[in-house]
This record gives C-alpha cells, structure tokens and sequence, in this order.
C-alpha cells in the first residue's frame, strides 16, 4: 500500500503541475479561476473543475508533496473555488454541461467531493486554508435546497444524493438531511443476492453506487446498506479478465464494450477492507491501485483524497489473501427475475420514464469462467451471449441476427446443463387488428380525420402470432469451446452470426469474403484471429444468403467482425480453439 501512495502522491502533483498551466486567469472571463477541461472550457461538474480542486487540495495539505502549503498553489486553489461559486446557479444546483443543467444529481456528485475536501482542508492547522474552506462551506450551504428536493434520472443517482446529504450532515447538522435521504432509502435497494446493481455497469456505476452506499451507510448507521457493498465487491472478484479488463459485455450504461480496468475501486476496496478486516478485500485494494495511472475518477471517488480523508483506513497490517484466477461462477441463477417482469404491468407506469431506462436486464443470469490466462462469459439479455479472452487475443462478442424480430436476439434463458450451458428464447410477432367499436375516441367514424397517434393501440387485438424458437448451447473441452446453434423448423428466416474481435490482432482464413472496412464473412471453412502470438481459430463458416447486415442490427467501430450467413431452419455447430 505504500507502494500505491507514494506513486499517487507523485501523479498528483504531476497533475497539479499540468492543471495549474490550464487555469484561466482572464478576469474579464466568466471561467476566471476555473480549470480547462477535454471541452476547451472550464466547468463546475464532478468530472471536471472540482475534481482538479480535490487534487490541489490533496497536495497542498500532504507534507510528501513538492506543493506542500505551496502558497502560488493556494492563490490557484482560492481562485478554482471562487469559480464555482460563480459557476453555480441560483438554485444552489451545478450544470454537468454535456447533458443535465440545474442538475440535482450532479450537483451530489460534486457535494459528495467537496464535502470530503472541506474536512480535508478544514482540520489542517494552517490559518491562510481559512478564506478557502469558507468558500467551499458556502458552496455547500447553497447546495442544501436543492439536495433537500432535487430528483434523479438513473438508479445509482438515488444514491449519490443519499450519499450527498449525509455528507452534508456532517458539516450541517440538519435532520431535514437525513429525513430526505430516508425518503430515497425508502425506495428499498436494487441488488441481486449475488450482488449486482441495477444499471449492470462493472467499468462505471457499481463503483458508483457502492463508495455512495457505503457513506450512507457509516454515516447513518444502516449496515445492510454496507452488506449490499461487501456484496458487489465479492461479485466484482469474478469479473476480471486476466489483463486486467473488466467484465463490461453485458453492461446496461455507457461502459457497455468499453474497456475499463478496476482502478475506480480502489477507495472503497480499501475502506471496506479496514471496515471489515478482510484479506481479500486488501488485495483488491493493492490490485484496483495498481491500475491507477491518472485521476480519472470523479471529485466524489478521489484515490488520493480518501487515503487523506481517511487515515484510519489504514490496511497496512492486514494479511493479503491471493487472487482469484481458476473459477466457474454463475451469477444471478436464483434471482426471480421472471416472477419481477411479470409483475410490470401492474405498476401502471406502461413501460415509461422519462430520461432514463427500464433496465429489464437487471438480474439476468450469466456464468463466469476463469482458467489462468482464459476469460469467458456467457450470458443472457445482452447483444452478444459468449465472449473470451486467450492470452492478447480478445474474442469480445458472440452474437445472433435474424430478420424474424428483427435484430438482435437477446437469449430469454440460461441454465446450466450436463457438461454445459443452455441459451433459449422464443421470438414472438403478430398483427394488430382494428380496435373494437367501443373502444374507439369519440368522433372517430368513417372518413373523419383520424390521426394515427390518437388511436389507442393498446386495445389492438393481436392477430396470426407467429414464433420462431432459437437456442445455442456451448460447451468446452480442454483448449476448444463448441457453441451449437439452431432454431426450430419455420423456414427462410435471414439469421447472421456474427464473431466480433479487438481491433488490434489480425484475421486471416482461406474464404473469407472482405466486406466494409473491418468486416469479413467466413464461407466455408476455417478463420483465425492473432494477436501478439495467441491465436483463435474458429471453423466453419457458412454462407446461404448474401445480406451484408441483417435488418436493424448494426455494428460499431473500433471492432472487427466476420459474419457466417445462415438462413432457417439450421443446427450448426462452430468450434473454437485457443492455440
């Protein structure tokens, strides 16, 4: 753990040199004292000017860093807080600027930085802090009315403003605080047993929800909301590959694909690890710091500040338990997850939020399997259902076309079978007959204008439902993994499966049809994929129709994919082997 601050000690005030040349000190511009961001402005988001304060801040009041009570470094500092208050509107509330003005939600992810920063600031024993820490008491001040009736869009948000409040408290003792943040708690908590979060996101908001969680949690004495903590981070152990990836296949945020490492765990692994004097959660902690290369975190999630915030969190002496590399875990198998959709129409919402999503996928079940140098995930409710990691070679996405939905099919089901696993579904489309008489609004007769989207469609009765039955079962066998696909006997549907790489190995075979940049279809045969010498071969291609893209299924760059073209009914079986 020394090991890990002295090399943030040493970031931080490589960063604070940068970020000082960056600070606009035009008095005449409504950004004076804040911090250019990738933007080209300065703004009072978590993510942006705040997150560099945190950073000075750090620095300044750390007798290991060259800026200790630096005083050009405070005058820098002075100015960076005198811009927030000016950056923060009437209502008390922050903009994030991307997306989201007079954000209730973003303003607490900058509340729950601040706060920490103040505390940090205020107990240092150095008179010239005074002017600094008044500035951000008062911006803080100013945040209470909107933290005390201030909305969310997305499910982490509930936390981050429970999380805000209570730190708030802290320095305000209002049980107004407190009594709003039991308003959200109220709600009750969006974890499966095997501990995931609603939004599914490993690269961003589970890290999120748990440093959030676990300070509402201390601060108003409420420990199944650490459980819930201590929950994720056991189930984050399994979700690692071997370079140190995370697991983002089936994320439901904007990690999704992404590639995100477990360095935005490493605070609250550490403070549980001292909460709860365990080995393991030590390791990850020196492991999730290990991956620290910059402060890319938000001011709420600040490595270096935490260790300050919380000396007493202090790991040093606690035995560290080895790592996790030879598992297979499922994950989520007993969560009822039909029994919750079917329960959906009853809540009235029909299906509506605005600004966020549903998250139907929440508790879907997937299996993780490590061997070593080996990474594989199956799962179902996502775009692709199995993806691989051997050695550099990076198998990202496995995924199901047809034209029968159409688009990507999302396996319904997953269940471990002899030797296996078993992906489902059954595809359902039909017609929509007229809607009844009575039913219709008034004044809807015959050639009188009628517009479409006053028609109320749900009482359409459905006609010539149709089904299509698609299941792929995958097995494995020493350095080779056979999926098996195949649908049921209804003809002519136009399926594609499609095998989706990294961007940074090569793709060569004997019938493989170049399509658009980065796209390949394998006819016939075998195709491998190399890259710093592992290789995946997989075998065999196919080619029944020639649609480049099945109907609504389209792909992103930075990948490469090879497409086998399949039409129903098939039952086709695709070997891969790791070489």
């Amino acid at each position: 753990m020394d090991a890990i601050y002295n090399r943030l000690v040493k970031l931080n005030d490589q960063l604070t040199e940068a970020t000082l040349l960056v600070q606009i000190l035009d008095p005449q511009s409504k950004y004076y004292g804040g911090i250019v961001d990738e933007t080209g402005i300065a703004r009072a988001n978590h993510m942006s000017t705040p997150r560099m304060i945190a950073g000075w801040a750090s620095a300044l009041v750390n007798p290991d860093s060259r800026y200790y009570q630096d005083s050009f470094l405070l005058n820098a500092l002075d100015k960076a807080v005198a811009f927030m208050l000016n950056r923060q509107h009437a209502d008390g509330t922050v903009s994030l600027g991307s997306t989201n003005y007079n954000s209730p939600p973003d303003t607490a992810f900058v509340v729950g930085g601040v706060t920490q920063i103040y505390q940090l600031l205020n107990k240092h024993d150095w008179d010239q802090l005074e002017p600094v820490t008044a500035k951000l008491k008062l911006f803080l001040e100013r945040t209470i009315p909107a933290m005390l009736t201030g909305g969310c869009h997305t499910p982490n948000h509930r936390w981050v403003l429970t999380a805000a409040l209570c730190l708030l408290f802290e320095i305000f003792p209002q049980p107004e605080l407190l009594a709003r943040a039991e308003d959200w708690l109220a709600e009750g908590l969006d974890i499966t047993e095997d501990g995931e979060w609603t939004e599914r996101s490993n690269g961003i908001y589970n890290a999120v929800s748990n440093i959030a969680l676990y300070h509402t949690g201390r601060l108003m004495n409420r420990p199944e909301l650490i459980a819930c903590v201590r929950s994720n981070l056991r189930m984050m152990m399994y979700l690692i590959h071997p370079s140190g990836e995370v697991v983002t296949d089936y994320s439901g945020r904007q990690d999704f694909g992404q590639t995100a490492t477990m360095a935005n765990y490493f605070p609250i692994y550490r403070l549980m690890a001292a909460h709860d004097q365990d080995p393991i959660f030590a390791a990850m902690a020196d492991y999730a710091g290990s991956y620290i290369t910059g402060f890319h975190e938000g001011v709420n999630n600040h490595p270096l500040m935490s260790i300050l915030v919380y000396p007493e969190a202090d790991i040093s002496h606690i035995e560290r338990a080895p790592l996790l590399d030879r598992y297979v875990k499922v994950l989520n198998a007993e969560h009822p997850m039909r029994e919750h959709l079917q329960r959906i129409d009853e809540v009235g919402h029909h299906m509506h939020i605005q600004h966020s999503s549903m998250h139907l996928s929440f508790g879907a079940p997937l299996v993780r399997i490590r061997e070593l140098d080996q990474s594989v995930t199956i799962m179902s409710q996502t775009p692709s259902f199995f993806s691989l990691r051997h050695g550099k070679a990076r198998l990202l996405g496995v995924k199901l076309s047809t034209s029968f939905s159409p688009g990507i099919v999302k396996f319904t089901n997953l269940t471990a079978s002899e030797g296996g696993y078993k992906l489902d579904t059954v595809l359902e489309k039909g017609y929509n007959g007229p809607v009844p008489r009575h039913l219709l609004p008034a004044g809807t007769e015959g050639s009188t204008l009628s517009p479409w989207y006053l028609l109320p469609h749900q009482h359409r009765p459905m006609t010539h439902l149709q089904k299509l039955e698609l299941q792929a079962e995958i097995t494995s066998r020493d350095s080779e993994w056979t999926i098996h696909v195949s649908s049921d006997e209804r003809e002519d549907v136009f399926t594609q499966v499609t095998f989706i790489f990294g961007n940074e190995g090569t793709v060569s075979g004997d019938d493989l049809l170049t399509g658009e940049e980065g796209k390949y279809f394998l006819r016939s045969g075998s195709m491998t994929y190399e890259a710093e010498g592992d290789v995946i071969e997989i075998s065999s291609g196919s080619y029944e129709h020639i649609l480049p893209i099945v109907r609504e299924d389209h792909h992103p760059s930075g990948c490469q994919y090879v497409h086998v073209n399949l039409v129903t009914p098939y039952d086709r079986t695709f070997k891969i082997r790791l070489l």
